[in-house]
C-alpha cells in the first residue's frame, strides 16, 4: 500500500512540474511581441533567407526551449542571446505559442543543408 501511494505521489509531482515547466502561452499576446522576430524570421514566421530558421508551425515547446537556451547561453548566437535576454518566461511562452499556430511553408531539407 505504501509503495503504491509513493508511486502515485511521484506521478502527481511530475505532472505538476511538467505543467509549470510547459505553461501554455497565448498566441494573441505572442503576436504583439514579435516585432524584433519578424525582421529575420518573416512576418508569418516563414523566413525567406535560408540562414534564418522558419518558426511557423514548429512545436511551441521546442521554440520555447530554444529561446530559453539562447537566453541562458546554452545556445550560442549573440544576436539571439540579445533578443532573448529581454524576454520574460511568459513572453517566451506567448511568442512560441504564436509561431506554433502559424501555417508552415517547410517542405524538406533539400537545398537547405550545407554542402548540397
Amino acid at each position: 500500500m505504501t509503495r503504491g501511494f509513493s508511486l502515485i505521489a511521484i506521478g502527481a509531482l511530475l505532472a505538476l512540474t511538467a505543467t509549470q515547466t510547459f505553461a501554455a502561452g497565448d498566441p494573441a499576446r505572442g503576436k504583439t511581441k514579435t516585432a524584433t522576430c519578424v525582421a529575420c524570421h518573416g512576418k508569418d514566421g516563414n523566413a525567406v533567407d535560408p540562414q534564418y530558421p522558419r518558426l511557423a508551425g514548429q512545436y511551441a515547446d521546442y521554440l520555447a526551449q530554444a529561446l530559453h537556451e539562447y537566453k541562458d547561453g546554452r545556445r550560442s548566437n549573440l544576436v539571439m542571446k540579445g533578443f532573448a535576454a529581454t524576454l520574460s518566461d511568459q513572453d517566451i511562452n506567448d511568442i512560441s505559442a504564436y509561431f506554433a499556430t502559424m501555417p508552415t511553408k517547410l517542405q524538406g531539407l533539400e537545398n537547405h543543408i550545407q554542402g548540397e
